[in-house]
């Protein structure tokens, strides 16, 4: 919040670019009502009054008071104050409206209600599982760290996910754009980028109801937020955390939609086919594809239209039923049989050779750094201490020789006497 004060949003974290009703374009005055929103919130937290903020960011030389001031210059005064007034009354209200993170158990109990969210939100498409993957593994780096800021590798992250690099990196893009996560820095050769989650919280204040705005970074809110329709999604995100960084789960083996189906029957179950479509997000031909893939596995039963977990099907053991005479007894098998098995260990050498390289790449750009740092050598043509003896005359240093002709001109270099 204090960087966001001094410099603005330069990471255009708050920006939005969307049509108000009418077709007329206000990105940059949504854009400032969310900065503003963002300070007004973190200033009613820390004990500032109005009259503060308004003077702070209407006579301070700030850059996000900078649009305050050019209203104030435009149309007067009176009008800014409201604007800022405005901003102020609806960031004490959220602020009042919401539970503080004051302690550990805070955090963990907004981590919680944060968790049961992403559970029950459809995550569709392969690129929705990844996304679910991605923070899953987030959430469970946050819990450890007790905040919402964390520090991850992208290899890390995959690991974690059980997914290349290439697909985490994709899945950070389309959580970013969502205002989902947020990145605080780039990291360095020996330590993961910086990120924040965002728990997304409902918000009854607006500057424009016309269009409803998500959370932004902080805190603050800058729009009603929208009330998703219930879509029957439920699943249990510990068994999807404990499951996904496995073989089995890889892109050919059962995958993200596999992941689903069991962590929907894990939170509920004997469901059936309609049910699990809708609790785990995915199409019918897929349900189809990998319910068939389970039962051939041993870790689920059929019993009329409801399908239901083996009785050890977490911990990868099947049992025998009607569609399968040879259960799988561990996960290891059940990547065998997948033909996935030693994806991960694959990824994590890969992983590991690239951290290699790069160690050695920057132990090479060092001794380069280094060198081009050294004393340079002397031009050939000045006069070196060795060569020259007590008297003036030039020698050869290695016989002790005179070199006659050769002598030491004015500027210290060498000059050859004339003949």
């Amino acid at each position: 919040m204090h960087k966001l004060l001094i410099l603005g949003d330069q990471d255009a974290a708050y920006a939005t670019s969307n049509l108000q009703r009418g077709g007329k374009k206000t990105a940059a005055s949504d854009h400032a009502w969310a900065m503003t929103r963002a300070l007004a919130s973190d200033a009613v937290r820390v004990g500032w009054s109005r009259s503060s903020f308004l003077q702070v960011l209407l006579d301070g030389p700030y850059k996000a008071g900078q649009y305050a001031r050019t209203l104030q210059h435009r149309r007067g005064y009176d009008k800014a104050a409201a604007w800022l007034q405005r901003a102020w009354d609806g960031a004490q209200q959220y602020v009042q409206s919401t539970d503080p993170i004051n302690t550990r158990q805070d955090f963990h109990a907004a981590l919680a209600a944060f968790r049961s969210r992403i559970e029950c939100t459809p995550w569709k498409g392969a690129a929705g599982k990844s996304d679910l993957r991605n923070l899953i593994a987030r959430m469970e780096i946050c819990s450890r760290a007790g905040s919402w800021d964390h520090t991850v590798s992208e290899r890390d992250l995959a690991e974690r996910m059980g997914c290349s690099r290439t697909t985490a990196h994709n899945s950070n893009r389309r959580l970013l754009q969502a205002k989902l996560l947020r990145q605080l820095d780039n990291g360095s050769p020996t330590e993961g980028a910086r990120w924040m989650l965002i728990s997304r919280l409902p918000s009854t204040t607006s500057h424009h109801w016309s269009t409803p705005k998500g959370p932004k970074a902080g805190g603050a809110m800058s729009g009603p937020g929208v009330r998703q329709p219930d879509t029957g999604a439920d699943i249990d995100s510990r068994t999807a955390g404990q499951l996904m960084h496995l073989d089995a789960f890889a892109h050919h083996g059962l995958g993200g939609s596999g992941l689903a189906v069991l962590a929907a029957l894990a939170e509920r179950d004997g469901q059936s086919l309609t049910e699990l479509q809708a609790s785990a997000s995915i199409s019918r031909p897929t349900a189809y594809r990998q319910l068939g893939k389970l039962k051939a596995l041993g870790l689920i039963r059929q019993g009329g239209e409801l399908y239901h977990l083996s009785p050890t099907a977490l911990e990868g053991t099947g049992a025998a039923t009607r569609d399968c005479a040879d259960p799988v007894t561990d996960w290891t098998e059940a990547a065998e049989r997948l033909g996935t098995a030693g994806t991960a260990e694959r990824r994590r050498q890969h992983h590991e050779a690239q951290r290699i390289h790069w160690r050695h790449e920057q132990v090479r750009l060092a001794e380069h750094r280094r060198a081009t740092h050294r004393t340079p050598l002397p031009h050939p043509a000045v006069a070196l201490p060795q060569y020259l003896r007590a008297d003036g005359c030039a020698v050869n240093p290695a016989t002790g020789e005179v070199i006659v002709g050769l002598h030491v001109a004015s500027d210290g270099r060498w000059i050859w006497a004339a003949a």
